[in-house]
């Protein structure tokens, strides 16, 4: 696997190693010896989750803060999303900073997003599966969240003359200046 830097030096850019001939391919999504090595720490995940959603569709922004702060190992398995994580950690040089990054079925990209950011994406095909990994158990009372069109954070989603289809949840999420957050 390919690990790339970006400009959140928490958050990973994840290429698998794929083969691929005329029969189609095989990829290791996952070994926990390979990732843990990566990352130089020991990551344990608990639960697996699996959304489909239509063109349009923004999830987010999300997480879950402590004492059930969540990591997140994101992947794309039909059709493409644009995908974003936001650093917010309070007592962090990049609180409030964002980068996003094309996951989709052809590129096989993974992005592990760990506990202090939110996460959100948008579905930039007619349909796109999406599957996760988290390190920690959903918990309610935990649950943040920030809203995804804050000026602050100002997220570039490439939306073109697509109005975003939303959650009532995320429609009502605070801003970036209102929002609870990690010390």
């Amino acid at each position: 696997m390919n690990v790339i830097p970006t400009a959140l030096p928490e958050v990973l850019l994840i290429e698998p190693k794929v083969f691929g001939d005329a029969r189609g391919f095989f990829m290791e999504s996952w070994n926990e010896a390979r990732f843990n090595e990566a990352l130089g720490r020991d990551v344990h995940f608990v639960q697996d989750n699996h959304s489909r959603s239509s063109r349009g569709v923004l999830r987010g922004l999300h997480y879950q803060l402590h004492p059930h702060a969540q990591g997140k190992l994101v992947r794309c398995v039909t059709g493409s999303v644009f995908d974003v994580a936001v650093d917010m950690r309070r007592s962090s040089a990049n609180f409030g900073r964002w980068v996003g990054y094309e996951l989709s079925a052809e590129n096989q990209r993974q992005l592990w997003i760990p506990p202090g950011f939110a996460h959100g994406f948008v579905v930039t095909s007619e349909t796109a599966d999406f599957l996760y990994k988290t390190s920690g158990r959903y918990a309610p009372e935990c649950e943040g969240a920030v809203r995804w069109d804050d000026p602050t954070i100002s997220i570039a989603w490439p939306l073109g003359d697509i109005t975003p289809q939303l959650s009532a949840k995320d429609v009502a999420a605070p801003l970036l200046a209102d929002a609870r957050t990690f010390d």
